[in-house]
């Protein structure tokens, strides 16, 4: 793998501004008009969202992510993709240095919606 450059520094007040959230993915769906995304239905505790994540080229089978936790970013506006509206963004890891992505997720059962930082 070829190690990307580290980002341009940013505050920690402008990192304190992110929240990440652990959340249930509940249920994995296809997404009728895209290739490459997925729906997610996620439990965040006192509530659900459904997100969208581009991993149905990324796994052999998408929905085996079902019943697992990760951490996603819970305050980015809502996006319409693909005639979906997402209400976050999953955290991955590896996709971005094109590897085989995984899930960024707690090494032990969290309540929904504990927060990261």
């Amino acid at each position: 793998m070829k190690h990307a450059p580290i980002k341009d520094p940013i505050s920690f007040d402008d990192f304190a501004k992110i929240d990440i959230r652990v959340g249930l993915i509940v249920e994995v769906s296809e997404v009728a008009k895209s290739d490459k995304l997925m729906k997610l239905t996620v439990d965040f505790g006192d509530h659900q969202r459904t997100i969208l994540a581009g991993i149905k080229q990324e796994r052999e089978n998408p929905k085996e992510i079902e019943g697992k936790q990760a951490l996603f970013v819970v305050n980015l506006p809502d996006r319409k993709m693909a005639g979906e509206i997402s209400q976050g963004m999953l955290f991955d890891i590896g996709y971005e240095d094109k590897l085989q992505p995984c899930l960024a997720c707690p090494e032990t059962p969290m309540p929904n919606g504990a927060r990261a930082g």
